[in-house]
Parts: structure tokens; C-alpha cells; sequence
């Protein structure tokens, strides 16, 4: 079996290895005549998967993207031509709301003002939406959903079955956040048709709508925010603060955005160890199943142990503490430093991408309580370890 597999994409070796030959390609610059004889392909979001570059592919067998989105796939194509496809939704959930968690933590020290006291809403409550409203929630803060289509699926339910759902999730509209929250978390695909499209879901005047001095952060599709709007908003009015991860036109982000952007990184707000090999695993376990392969391989003999085995808590975590504890895991300054000074050289973006490798999510670190506290919300937190 001939597998194609994105240069970037980690443990493909270990899981895919046994299954067949693997050639690593630069998902950015794959052509057609790479897929021809190849029975599998393995991409990120950065290649599209299309028509032109499937038109040598003759043997294909399965599709599989280690991400969540899936707007660089003609699925519509895939499934005319009978190809099986997998992408990895939830894979880095965890890694993207933890990011957004440990950006508002480093916002609140620079601010000095406590995160704890602000309301955060936040705009799309599928996977990672809902890793950080686990966060969020475990740290005791006020948290506001929007999310039009979950509002209707959860509607539409409640409607078929006649019962009412005591679990079910509070929504409030977009207008309600940009008029209460502190901070907008943004956490939507990428749409650019129907009544809930969110390409430039924050043009100049939702933009201009923002309480003063909140705080704006993007973890999902730069074309979410209109960047050109954002920039003469964010000239205009200092009080805003901006968190980027993703921006309008990778992998070139507009110049003059970056100097106005508090925290500045390229894409990378699920790039824990922990979500790359879970995307990837997920990829091999669904060709596993396609194909009637057996295996025993596991997702936690992938990750490199943590160079710090345990820490011990022996009295309550303040939130400049938490904050360190976070930067154990993931210090997102070391990260902003990095793309400020190589996000202009060439294929500096798409470098600094390829060579992410130290990232980790909480549950990496082990907290033993060692001074009879209340550290359970750090545990709802993601963190590891025991009640002593």
C-alpha cells in the first residue's frame, strides 16, 4: 500500500508504517502527479483536496485529515468517486481551549486585572468552543454561548422528542455577547453561504460594537474577523485587545496587524503533542476499520514522558500562580517572541509550524496535594495528579 502523508503530520511512521510505504510531501505544494499509485492520502488543513488534485489520482483508496474543519475537502467529490474519508474532529480540542484559557491568564497578568471578575462569551460551542468553556467553568467564571445552529439542533430535539432536556445548553445571540462579554473567544468553521455564514462574521461594525476594553480572540479561521477592518478599528480605539492565532491570508498574515496583536502565533493553538497524535491516531484507527486491520498499537506509548514528573500543591493556587503553573505546560510568550521575528522571512509562518514540537496540554503535569487544599477545579482543569 502507497501512502501520502503531509511532512508535518506526526507518529504517521509508528502507526502507518506496518500498513506500507510512506512518502512525505509539503501539504502546500502537493501536485496531482504525487497521488498517482497512491492508495492513501494523509493531509492537514493546507492542502485542498479538489478535483485538480485528484485528477491522476488513480488507485485511491481513503482521505484522511488530521484536523477538525473540513473546508479544504470536496466531500462531495469523495463521495462520488466512492473514496472513504475521515477527518479527526475533537483531536485537538483540548489543546485550543487550554490556549485560549492560558492567553486570557496572560492577558489578566499584563492587564493586572483579574480574570475571574470577567464574563467571556464565546462564539461557536462545538469541540473547542466547549474545551474552553470546560475551562472556563472549572475556574468559576461566567461564561455566554452563541451558537445558532447547536441552538436549533438542541430546539429541534427538544421539539421531536416533547420532552424538555434539563441538561440542555443556554444560548444567547451574537448581539448579547458583543454587548456583555469582557472577552470573545472565537471558535466557528469557516462559512461563506446561508443565514449563518461566518466568513467576516466580525466586519467593521461588529468590531466597533465591542464593549470598551475587551479583550478579542482568535483561535479559528482568520476570515472569521475581517483583518483590514481590524486593523483601522484597532488603530482607532487602544482599549481593544487582541489574542491572533489564525489571520486572513495565510500563510501571510497582513504586516500591520501583527504590532497591534497583544499575543501573535501562526495557527498553532492546537498543536499540542497530545492533539497532533490524537489526529493522527484517529486517521489510523478509521483505515484500521475500513480495511479489517487489527492492531495493538496505543495513543498514550506515542508521547515522550514530561520533564517534570509531579508538583506538589501545599496551599491555595492564586491566579498569578495558576498562570505559572500553565507556563510549565505551555508558555505562549515563548511562542509570540518566535513569530514576531519570523513571520516575514520566507515560509517563516509555515516554518515555524513544522518545527512546533514542544507543546504540551495540562494533563502532562502531575499536581499532588500534599497540603490538604481545594485543587478538584484544577483537576476539572486538566490537570493531573491525586488528593493526598
Amino acid at each position: 500500500m502507497n501512502i501520502v502523508a503531509d511532512e508535518n503530520m506526526p507518529y504517521v511512521e509508528a502507526l502507518f508504517g506496518e500498513i506500507g510505504e510512506i512518502t512525505r510531501v509539503n501539504g502546500r505544494q502537493l501536485t496531482p502527479e504525487q497521488l498517482i499509485d497512491v492508495d492513501v492520502l494523509l493531509v492537514r488543513s493546507v492542502t485542498k483536496v479538489n478535483a485538480e488534485l485528484l485528477s491522476q489520482a488513480n488507485k485511491l483508496k481513503f482521505v484522511g485529515s488530521a484536523t477538525i474543519g473540513t473546508d479544504h475537502i470536496d466531500l462531495a467529490l469523495l463521495e462520488q468517486r466512492n473514496i472513504p474519508f475521515t477527518n479527526a474532529p475533537g483531536c485537538n480540542a483540548a489543546a485550543v481551549g487550554e490556549f485560549a484559557f492560558i492567553a486570557m491568564l496572560e492577558l489578566a497578568k499584563r492587564f493586572k486585572q483579574p480574570l475571574k471578575d470577567k464574563v467571556v462569551g464565546i462564539v461557536g460551542a462545538g469541540n473547542t468552543g466547549s474545551a474552553l468553556e470546560h475551562c472556563l467553568n472549572a475556574y468559576g467564571m461566567k461564561v455566554l454561548l452563541c451558537d445558532p445552529l447547536l441552538e436549533e439542533q438542541q430546539l429541534s430535539n427538544r421539539s421531536a422528542t416533547n420532552i424538555s432536556d434539563k441538561n440542555s445548553r443556554q444560548f444567547v445571540s451574537l448581539d448579547t455577547i458583543i454587548e456583555q462579554a469582557d472577552i470573545i473567544s472565537l471558535h466557528v468553521p469557516i462559512t461563506k453561504t446561508g443565514p449563518h455564514k461566518t466568513w467576516y462574521l466580525f466586519d467593521e461594525a461588529k468590531l466597533n460594537q465591542l464593549k470598551p476594553h475587551a479583550w478579542l480572540v482568535n483561535c479559528c479561521r482568520g476570515e472569521v474577523i475581517d483583518n483590514r477592518a481590524l486593523i483601522k478599528v484597532k488603530q482607532q480605539r487602544d482599549d481593544l485587545k487582541l489574542v491572533l492565532d489564525v489571520w486572513e491570508g495565510e500563510p501571510n498574515p497582513m504586516p500591520e496587524l501583527v504590532p497591534l496583536v497583544e499575543f501573535a502565533t501562526p495557527h498553532i493553538a492546537g498543536y499540542s503533542l497530545e492533539g497532533k497524535a490524537r489526529g493522527t491516531y484517529m486517521l489510523f484507527e478509521k483505515l484500521c476499520e475500513i480495511f479489517g486491520l487489527e492492531h495493538q498499537k496505543s495513543l498514550l506509548n506515542l508521547l515522550p514522558k514530561f520533564n517534570i514528573s509531579q508538583l506538589h500543591i501545599t496551599d491555595k493556587v492564586s491566579e498569578t500562580q495558576l498562570l505559572t503553573l500553565a507556563r510549565l505546560v505551555y508558555n505562549l510568550a515563548d511562542d509570540d517572541y518566535l513569530f514576531r521575528n519570523s513571520f516575514l522571512n520566507n515560509h517563516g509562518f509555515d516554518h515555524m509550524r513544522k518545527n512546533h514540537t514542544h507543546r504540551r496540554e495540562f494533563s502532562a503535569l502531575s499536581l499532588v496535594n500534599t497540603g490538604h487544599c481545594e485543587v478538584d477545579w484544577m483537576f476539572k482543569l486538566g490537570f493531573s495528579g491525586v488528593e493526598r
